[in-house]
């Protein structure tokens, strides 16, 4: 229990430390919070026109772009996950007995609780853009789930990227792919009018079917295929990112 306890004690201060480096790195305030809010008011007040959709393009957009907040977030915590290790400073926790799991878990929850607060900012802007949903109290919770699931998962596997890569700037690049796959996704158009290829792909990458559920949840009526696909997605990217970063963490520690 005390050992429990401990280790709990650790990944309080290291959270805390990671959202003081937050609060002090505007860069990474913007990135993770505004920058996916310019990217809703673009997209819905530039291109929004000229994109056919069900209902309203602000109903339509929010859940892709809810995930979008998510994956912007990541880039700062890769960087700062690798210059934690090429600075030394992983050392000097171990010369104060700082659990390990601790240091990991820091930057995992805060990757997590910063991705929430940008998807709570796209909801509340959204709103006052007119967006409607149409979720009951109960699709709400499903939603805020799947939302802590893919921050929680895609955190992880930032992590593990932030461990792997050699250099803080290599680090940041790494999140590059997460960063780009809204966009190749059903975010902001409909799968199904994308040309050859590109459709193919779209309906079959992780973040599909993650904002068909949410978008789903929040019109009030999910889809239960959409859902597990997405859950299983979600769990499959947790279990990659923390089996890479655990093993990749006791290589390089």
């Amino acid at each position: 229990m005390n050992t429990l306890s401990t280790s709990f004690g650790n990944s309080a201060i290291m959270l805390r430390r990671n959202f003081k480096h937050t609060l002090r790195n505007p860069v990474t305030v913007f990135q993770a919070v505004l920058f996916p809010i310019v990217i809703m008011l673009m997209f819905v007040y530039v291109f929004g026109g000229a994109f056919k959709v069900e209902g309203e393009y602000i109903d339509y957009a929010v859940p892709g772009l809810l995930v979008m907040a998510i994956s912007y977030g990541l880039g700062p915590t890769a960087a700062a996950v690798n210059g934690d290790m090429t600075k030394g400073i992983i050392n000097r926790f171990k010369a104060m007995d700082v659990s390990h799991g601790a240091v990991l878990a820091g930057h995992v929850v805060s990757t997590t609780v910063r991705s929430l607060i940008a998807d709570a900012a796209i909801v509340g802007v959204g709103f006052a853009m007119g967006f409607r949903p149409h979720a009951s109290f109960l699709q709400w919770l499903a939603a805020i789930g799947v939302m802590l699931l893919l921050a929680f998962a895609t955190s992880w596997l930032t992590v593990a990227m932030g461990l792997g890569a050699k250099t803080v700037e290599s680090a940041g690049m790494a999140t590059v792919p997460l960063i780009m796959l809204p966009f190749l996704s059903s975010a902001f158009v409909p799968a199904q009018t994308m040309g050859p290829g590109i459709r193919q792909f779209a309906e079959y990458q992780p973040f599909t079917p993650i904002i068909e559920t949410l978008r789903g949840l929040l019109a009030g009526h999910p889809s239960a295929g959409d859902a597990w696909a997405a859950v299983a997605w979600c769990v499959g990217l947790a279990i990659v990112g923390y089996v890479w970063a655990v093993s990749t963490f006791k290589k390089r520690a």
